[in-house]
């Protein structure tokens, strides 16, 4: 039987994932299918996993990445210590019922992505994660793990946390690491960008976007006139596609 994969999010025009599968499947002679599945509330997943027996695992994006959990069967222990799912795997058990397991994957992505970065940054690091989503718990854990000391921005901030407004000359300055994690300057509002001093920016610091449609956002391009290296967030949503194509096919 033809397998299927997919992807839950709202909305889905910006998403790669699916090209992205559709090749791979074509390239390599796998007989499957991945599938965009654009559902306005998270209350509708029971109902695409009922209406697809054959799917055997999707991925997760904006804005599901953690509201999806309380429909989920169990957690790997790097997805419950991130407290944020972006792949799902399905078992069918006896009787059809489907058990779904949560995994992260882009936490893997990020790593191998900003690592071959870092070397040209002075050690030890702090970084400003900007915004407090799903994505943002991965990208907090990924920098811990490299030994990068995070700090979240947020438009309501919590305690421990920085609003737009603190990020004055001295905090951009001690702060060589700046990820965005909002979907600001995603396409098709490619004009918008987060609110932060591009002005204190410098050849020291590194810009990464995880929004990689457009290929250079507004937040990219202002970074880049103050001499900052920047990067996107297309090699990093490769590196989680592999992944989740490893989960989705180990027996974990």
């Amino acid at each position: 039987m033809k397998k299927s994969y997919g992807l839950i999010g709202y909305p889905l025009g910006h998403s790669f994932s699916q090209n992205f599968f559709r090749k791979k499947f074509n390239d390599e002679h796998i007989d499957a299918d991945y599938i965009n599945f654009e559902i306005a509330t998270i209350d509708m997943l029971p109902s695409v996993i009922e209406t697809h027996p054959d799917l055997c695992g999707f991925n997760v994006t904006i804005p599901y990445k953690q509201a999806i959990i309380p429909y989920l069967d169990s957690l790997d222990s790097r997805a419950e210590a991130i407290g944020a799912v972006n792949v799902v795997k399905i078992n069918r058990l006896s009787g059809g019922r489907a058990r779904l397991t949560g995994y992260n994957s882009d936490i893997v992505g990020f790593e191998n992505a900003i690592s071959p970065l870092l070397p040209k940054l002075s050690t030890p690091l702090d970084a400003l994660v900007l915004g407090t989503g799903g994505a943002s718990r991965a990208i907090v854990a990924g920098l811990k793990e490299l030994g990068i000391n995070p700090t979240l921005v947020s438009r309501s901030p919590a305690p421990g946390q920085l609003s737009y407004s603190d990020l004055s000359a001295l905090v951009i300055a001690r702060h060589p690491v700046i990820v965005n994690t909002t979907p600001l300057g995603m396409f098709p509002k490619v004009n918008a960008c987060p609110d932060i001093p591009y002005q204190y920016l410098s050849t020291g610091h590194l810009c990464f976007d995880l929004v990689y449609n457009p290929l250079e956002t507004t937040f990219m391009k202002r970074a880049r006139e103050h001499g900052a290296t920047v990067a996107n967030g297309l090699d990093m949503l490769h590196g989680q596609a592999i992944e989740a194509w490893r989960i989705w096919n180990s027996n974990q």
